[in-house]
């Protein structure tokens, strides 16, 4: 799979949603789309950006954006974790860590001493013609959500 690369066309790509359905990038042809990436399911940080982007949905919908969000975690923890935070967008299950290799957001971590692979916290805008136009990587959740809307809005 070829990298995603800020102004060039994305890749298509289609994979597993919640819903028991898979979503690509085609299906959102004509819409602006935000993809963001985080490490794991009902986490703190992870559970706070997701509020936070359910909170600002109908923004970014006003705004003619659609909003995904992809972790490694099974489809099944996905229903879970979107049903108990009740959000309205689909969470794409990549277990292969084929959508995190084209965005690049696989990276080494280092928690208490221990090196291990894991997903850094990145958000991706992404507009009507499938082309990439902004990026976020290394997010801190807190204002984070307010940038990408406002990102969308200015696209």
């Amino acid at each position: 799979m070829a990298n995603a690369v800020i102004g060039k066309k994305v890749p298509t790509f289609k994979l597993p949603v919640t819903g028991d359905k898979a979503l690509g990038l085609g299906d959102f042809k004509g819409r602006k789309l935000v993809i963001y990436f985080y490490p794991k399911d009902d986490t703190p940080g992870c559970t706070t950006e997701g509020q936070g982007f359910r909170d600002h949905y109908k923004a970014f919908q006003k705004a003619g954006a659609e909003i995904v969000g992809v972790s490694r975690d099974s489809v099944a923890s996905h229903e879970k974790f979107k049903a108990k935070y009740e959000f309205p967008f689909d969470l794409i299950s990549d277990p292969d860590e084929k959508l995190c290799a084209m965005f690049d957001v696989m990276k080494e971590k280092n928690m208490y001493g221990r090196k291990s692979m894991g997903v850094e916290r990145s958000t991706f805008l992404i507009d009507e013609k499938g082309v990439l136009r902004q990026e976020w990587r290394k997010v801190k959740v807190p204002g984070h959500v307010e940038a990408v809307l406002e990102a969308v809005k200015a696209l």
